[in-house]
């Protein structure tokens, strides 16, 4: 067995799945997830970073419960843009019959993981924001999704992480439903 026939974590399962993976689609996933995945990691721990040296030389309580948060919010979009791309890696190293479809299914889905974490933070985005004096207001709708963008408008910011989380449980039923050999739940 050579050095590059397997994998030894989440590093390495990034160029394992792409290289056992036929389908172009999951491919092209794993290219996409690798970029997301890092601006999820460069914006979290930023994040963090700003919020512990605006909070340096205060007590602990609320503030470690908020710095706590950053790594939970991180961890909650990191782990669901990643599982596709470690399923598929964990099915071809333990050759696992799945449906044929398999790889394609969870490209697909890690897809729509990713466009609605995007579509979340637009249903995120207060009437006006901005600091002191520079209150910015969010562009209005318009063009062929400007349909869309309204309805999303009209979500409340508190309920933009569904949005998220159906993403996620969306990767996990199609890992479910595909994981068997033919594609219908049975077990293989």
């Amino acid at each position: 067995m050579g050095r590059f026939d397997s994998y030894s974590g989440l590093l390495t399962a990034y160029p394992y799945a792409f290289r056992q993976s036929d389908s172009l689609l999951f491919r092209s996933y794993v290219v996409v997830s690798t970029v997301v995945a890092a601006m999820v990691v460069a914006l979290a721990v930023g994040g963090l970073l700003v919020l512990i040296g605006n909070t340096t030389g205060a007590g602990g309580g609320s503030l470690t419960l908020s710095r706590t948060f950053y790594v939970v919010v991180g961890l909650f979009v990191f782990v669901p843009i990643v599982a596709p791309v470690l399923f598929v890696a964990n099915r071809h190293r333990r050759e696992r019959q799945v449906a044929d479809r398999y790889d394609a299914a969870l490209g697909a889905a890690g897809y729509v993981f990713v466009v609605s974490v995007y579509l979340a933070l637009v249903a995120s985005m207060p009437a006006e924001f901005g600091s002191g004096s520079e209150a910015i207001t969010r562009p209005e709708p318009s063009g062929v999704f400007a349909p869309v963008v309204e309805l999303l408008y009209a979500i409340p910011s508190v309920a933009s992480p569904l949005l998220v989380l159906a993403g996620a449980l969306v990767v996990y039923g199609v890992h479910r439903g595909f994981a068997s050999k033919h594609g219908n739940g049975e077990t293989a």
